[in-house]
């Protein structure tokens, strides 16, 4: 038989490596593939992981996840998964420089990446925290601030009345016409939450602020809030049932709806959280190690 890894792990952030550290202590053989482009390692400073009193910057975190991973025996490779298809006994994969791995079990993490807006220096407006993704993640970083919120639908107006538990300086800017405004402007009345009524027409960043255009007017934002979505990867989910944003549907045991597929980490449904993609990934981890062949050794 050709080689087979008991897991295959597609996706390094969080929750894909704290899967393969999880079934690498269980004495299974696995291997990780990861393209390299996890959401977390773009996070300037997590204040949300437990054990990090100042903080942590996603890439550290992760670097620090991929070496316990590779202490305990996980394989980690760098590379894309291009197709992934079921055959005996397991499932097969292949990535994008011809190489075919197989496996008798799969967990999916390969996580969501943020509908970026038009502003130039992103990166360092993301550093900077100028321009933010997550209000669960750093909602306590703007109390207070002049804050404004990209909105292309309604859910950009929940995400404003989400921040205003943190500041009383909001502004909504819509990014288009087609997203009708004013059909939400009793709520944000409500709130104490501003509304400008032309859409967006340029964005920039200037001393260390984030200076936004909409019609003949200007407004500064100490931070601005891209509330324009995500996109989910579950491409290599082999038609898994998912809901209606794409996120995959999971069992207790984070198990798809195909039998060997599981799912952890924001690809999956639930609250996007390095955290919860870690507790995640271990309840798939110890499912995999309980649905496999016992792993008894001489």
């Amino acid at each position: 038989m050709a080689d087979i890894y008991d897991a295959l792990v597609i996706g390094g952030g969080p929750g894909g490596l704290a899967g393969a550290l999880y079934l690498a202590r269980f004495r299974r053989r696995v291997r990780v593939v990861d393209d390299g482009c996890s959401r977390a390692t773009r996070i300037p400073r997590s204040h949300n992981m437990p054990g990090y009193p100042r903080g942590v910057p996603g890439n550290k975190l992760v670097a620090a996840i991929r070496k316990q991973a590779e202490a305990y025996g996980a394989e980690l490779s760098v590379g894309r998964v291009e197709t992934l298809e079921r055959v005996a006994p397991g499932f097969a994969a292949v990535l994008a420089d011809g190489t075919r791995l197989l496996a008798r079990t799969v967990l999916l993490a390969t996580g969501v990446s943020d509908v970026e807006p038009d502003l130039p220096h992103l990166v360092e407006a993301v550093r900077t925290g100028a321009l933010r993704y997550c209000p669960v993640c750093d909602g306590y970083e703007i109390i207070d601030k002049a804050v404004g919120v990209l909105a292309a639908s309604e859910a950009g107006i929940r995400e404003a009345l989400y921040l205003r538990n943190f500041t009383a300086r909001l502004h909504v800017f819509r990014t288009s016409h087609d997203f009708r405004i004013e059909e939400h402007s009793d709520r944000l009345a409500e709130a104490g939450i501003r509304w400008a009524p032309e859409p967006v027409d340029s964005l920039r960043l200037w001393d260390a602020e984030v200076r936004v255009r909409h019609g003949a007017a200007e407004t500064c934002c100490d931070s601005v809030y891209s509330a324009l979505g995500t996109r989910v990867h579950a491409e290599l989910s082999m038609g898994a049932d998912t809901d209606e944003a794409g996120y995959l549907l999971t069992d207790r045991h984070r198990k798809t709806s195909i039998d060997g597929l599981y799912a952890a980490g924001d690809v999956a449904q639930g609250l996007n959280q390095i955290s919860v993609a870690a507790g995640d990934a271990a309840i798939a981890a110890a499912a995999i190690h309980l649905a496999l062949a016992p792993a008894w050794r001489k």
